[in-house]
């Protein structure tokens, strides 16, 4: 083991955004359909500042509305991503954007380790939307 080499490169960056591809996408009135964006990773304040929000305390689903839009940094070229963007995707995205959300925020990562059926070889996949 090179200890050299370890002091010298450090510890890998922090990776705190990562792009998916939804299922469906966003229909935009003007046509074009967004499906490729960017999630970053939840801070305590994204997870904490919603609970405190009237539409929170009369419906308790529409937490995860609210943090989708917090932690979406770019759906296609939707300027601006609000709880009203999250609002207007289909339910198959909402549901695979959670998917991503859980994954990123407790694993740090969108891969799954997976086994070989044929050699029983453990490895790693990138997880990608449906139909990709």
């Amino acid at each position: 083991m090179d200890v050299t080499a370890e002091l010298t490169t450090g510890p890998p960056p922090l990776r705190t955004e990562f792009p998916f591809t939804l299922p469906l996408g966003l229909a935009d009135p003007d046509g074009p359909v967004h499906r490729d964006g960017t999630m970053r990773l939840a801070t305590a304040v994204d997870e904490i500042e919603p609970l405190k929000d009237p539409r929170v305390r009369a419906n308790p689903g529409y937490l995860v509305v609210i943090l989708l839009a917090r932690v979406i940094t770019r759906l296609g070229t939707v300027e601006h991503i609000s709880t009203r963007t999250i609002e207007n995707l289909y339910a198959a995205d909402l549901a695979y954007l959670q998917d991503v959300y859980q994954r990123i925020n407790q694993a740090g990562h969108t891969r799954l380790q997976v086994t070989c059926p044929h050699c029983d070889g453990d490895f790693d996949v990138e997880v990608t939307s449906p139909g990709e």
